[in-house]
């Protein structure tokens, strides 16, 4: 490859950074970054009904968060601006007269009542519906009745006949299309907007897009676009185009999908670390050589090959995604890991913002007890909730354990053992529980299993001493009175 590679994500404004777009941004992104390329983001807005106000700035700020720069855009002008195609909108003009001027365009006075009953004709007689190309030669006479009616045209394409459109797409190997398959289309609307498919075309070629990786519902868009490259002698950008991202169940991720967290911007708010989700991101629909799945981003730049992407439906599983962000968050730091969590306690009401530096020292220790266990940040509250509660709601398989008949005395004498210490930390309490072990006989699990069951309420949980001690002596003693009374 001689020329510089320059790729481009091109977002529409209408919402949140979507995980299939972000993926599309990701590998265009790693692309760039492993040839030494550039890596552009234009802002496709030419859909004003769709757009969202700072739906652009939501884009650029959780790209940002996952780690993903780019070399050119709204925010840094590299000399094929503006990045956004509203503001191009006297370009796509231009071209557009230039395709008039040489008659491989024309203007189409047909009204969209028209448009709809020749559609309903077509699809009365069993055809695909496809402009007729009722207005593709106009006289002159015609044009000025139009005209007097005060009829806005919009302008079409000469769709070339018996033309075929072949591309060796990166993903697809040889697609073919032909021009019989398609009508003439609209490449300016009655409104002066350009349609996604001239704009686009238009775009890649003024800011020298060597390559368009983009998902597979894009293919039916390229022999379009191919229209507009050949009109003009232009030579045509490689295509890659992704396979879809799937479910569990193999179905197509839908935005409805509730099973699926969707969008970036919740996997941040929930606590997921940016480089866990660019790295599980990065694995959906490519694949390195090797059976290794953990990855920084500069290792993924360094052995990205767009000859890899998969060829199948990349499978979103949330498991995998949990567990992957759970071993970056085992490598991260413990301040970290409280700065990830502790805004979902305080949002939880379970700690004050405004703490004591002694209730600072008890959470974060309490964090720590989960510092392995973590699969994202918010989970810290569901994790931590028997540490904020007085009373226990023993279930049917908890209730077991503490029914067995050597149980009650047991309690009673750990309980005996803690009521002698002024205080409760991790080795006190390994010392009490050897004492009980010694005056009752019992150990194993028909030691342990009992005292973390009426101490926390849990069959599993963090280290026992650890978990005794942060409780603290009062809050324990009443759950072991509780166990003794039921």
């Amino acid at each position: 490859m001689t020329e510089k590679v320059r790729v481009r994500y091109a977002p529409s404004p209408t919402g949140h950074l979507h995980i299939g777009n972000a993926r599309t941004a990701l590998f265009n992104y790693l692309f760039a970054r492993s040839t030494g390329g550039d890596f552009i983001i234009r802002i496709e807005d030419t859909d004003q009904k769709r757009n969202v106000e700072g739906g652009d700035i939501g884009q650029l700020t959780y790209l940002k968060w996952l780690g993903i720069d780019w070399d050119e855009s709204v925010d840094i002008d590299g000399g094929y601006g503006p990045y956004r195609q509203m503001d191009r909108l006297h370009i796509y003009q231009e071209y557009a007269d230039e395709l008039l001027e040489k008659g491989l365009a024309y203007k189409c006075y047909m009204t969209e009542e028209e448009l709809e009953q020749e559609r309903e004709e077509q699809r009365a007689q069993g055809k695909v519906p496809k402009y007729s190309g009722a207005h593709r030669d106009l006289t002159p006479e015609q044009i000025q009745a139009f005209e007097d009616e005060g009829r806005i045209p919009s302008i079409r394409l000469r769709v070339p006949k018996n033309e075929t459109y072949t591309f060796n797409d990166i993903v697809k190997k040889n697609i073919t299309f032909e021009s019989g398959d398609f009508g003439d289309w609209v490449i300016m609307k009655k409104d002066g907007t350009p349609t996604y498919n001239f704009a686009c075309a238009i775009d890649d070629y003024l800011m020298k897009i060597t390559d368009v990786l983009r998902g597979e519902d894009h293919i039916s868009n390229t022999p379009k676009q191919m229209m507009v490259y050949h009109a003009f002698g232009w030579e045509v950008p490689r295509f890659a185009h992704m396979t879809l991202i799937v479910n569990e169940e193999r179905k197509k991720l839908s935005k409805r999908d509730e099973d699926i967290i969707q969008f970036i911007e919740q996997y941040a708010d929930l606590g997921y670390l940016p480089e866990a989700l660019f790295n599980f991101i990065a694995l959906l629909g490519w694949s390195p050589q090797g059976e290794e799945e953990l990855f920084t981003r500069e290792e993924l730049t360094e052995i990205f090959d767009p000859e890899r992407l998969s060829t199948s439906p990349a499978v979103f599983d949330p498991s995998k995604l949990k567990w992957m962000n759970n071993q970056y968050i085992k490598d991260s730091s413990l301040e970290r890991v409280i700065d990830l969590t502790l805004p979902h306690l305080i949002e939880a009401g379970k700690v004050s913002e405004d703490m004591s530096a002694e209730d600072r020292e008890w959470l974060e220790k309490l964090i720590s007890l989960y510092h392995n266990q973590l699969n994202y940040g918010a989970e810290i509250v569901e994790l931590t909730e028997l540490f904020f509660r007085k009373e226990i709601n023993y279930d049917e398989e908890s209730q077991a354990v503490l029914d067995q008949e050597h149980v009650p005395d047991m309690l009673a004498h750990f309980k005996s053992e803690l009521e002698q210490l002024d205080e409760l930390t991790p080795e006190d309490v390994k010392a009490a529980t050897k004492a009980t072990q010694k005056a009752t006989g019992n150990k194993g699990k028909q030691l342990f299993m009992p005292i973390r069951v009426a101490t926390t309420g849990q069959m599993h949980g963090p280290e026992l001493p650890d978990a005794i001690s942060l409780l603290g002596k009062e809050t324990v003693i009443h759950r072991l009175n509780q166990v003794a009374s039921s």
